[in-house]
């Protein structure tokens, strides 16, 4: 059978700062993300599958990637987990959203975390394959599973 594969597009509003950093990404500041996800797999054969001809049903995909996270993180603060963040974080109102990570939330170690939370909710038979993720309208990163 073929291998086929999907993409599907996120987008979200995440402002961070990189912690200890030399230049002007130290201060908080925010990016309109794209994210694109694309798996590769086999379309079922199943006759008697209402999922019939898919490889993945576009709205499992999302939900995954919802759940993991655009929800997680639109509109958010994100912070390593190094950074002394108390009283940035004790401000009323202002920092509701917040995520603390155990890495510098560059968009290259956010792909691989992105990455592995992701492969760990894939349906059976279904592999991640590539990650792209736009800081901003020129500059990207990338993961490929094949480089991993």
């Amino acid at each position: 059978m073929a291998k086929i594969r999907l993409t599907k597009e996120f987008r979200f509003e995440m402002a961070h700062a990189l912690w200890n950093y030399d230049g002007l990404c130290r201060n908080i500041h925010g990016h309109s993300y794209i994210l694109a996800v694309t798996v590769i797999g086999e379309p079922l054969t199943d006759e008697n599958n209402p999922k019939l001809g898919m490889v993945m049903d576009f709205g499992d995909l999302k939900r995954i990637v919802n759940e993991e996270i655009v929800d997680r993180l639109d509109h958010s603060i994100v912070i390593s987990d190094k950074a002394p963040s108390e009283q940035l974080l004790s401000l009323p109102q202002m920092s509701e959203r917040f995520e603390l990570v155990s890495y510098q939330p560059t968009c290259e170690n956010m792909l691989v975390d992105f990455a592995e939370r992701i492969k760990k909710r894939l349906p059976q038979g279904i592999e991640l394959l590539s990650l792209k993720l736009n800081e901003t309208a020129n500059s990207f990163a990338e993961w490929f599973a094949s480089d991993n």
